[in-house]
């Protein structure tokens, strides 16, 4: 009879090991369900480590007073999770792109956005969104 229950076990345990109960998370290296790889933006959520305004303190610091913060996005990007600031600086064209870690509060990079280089990328966001739908 305890045969009975263990090999019932294994078999209990193997169907949900199966591929089709779980997926491999190539971030990790580990198994995870289905169901858990359901929201990206959660999974980002929680794996941020410092809230959104902190990194909005940070993003502000790199740039001149009276900027004001077009957008912010939470993203994975140059292999870690950030918040993305697009920051109209006074002034000046285009934005200034602002990818603080949302880890440990660290600037990742700023780059400089012409209004050209802005309405390119927007429009790459936008076809990438309808196909996430489609």
């Amino acid at each position: 009879m305890k045969l009975v229950g263990v090999l019932t076990l294994a078999a209990a345990a193997f169907v949900v090991a199966s591929p089709a109960a779980a997926q491999q998370d190539t971030t990790h290296g580990k198994m995870v369900s289905a169901v858990a790889k359901k929201g990206k933006k959660e999974n980002l959520k929680a794996e941020a480590k410092i809230s959104r305004d902190s990194a909005k303190t940070v993003a502000l610091s790199r740039v001149a007073a009276g900027s004001k913060i077009k957008s912010t996005e939470l993203e994975r990007e140059k292999g870690t999770v950030v918040y993305s600031f697009d920051i109209k600086v006074p002034n000046q064209t285009g934005v200034e792109e602002v990818l603080v870690s949302a880890i440990d509060g660290s600037v990742v990079s700023q780059t400089h956005e012409s209004p050209k280089e802005e309405k390119a990328e927007a429009k790459k966001e936008k076809q990438e969104k309808a196909k996430k739908k489609g």
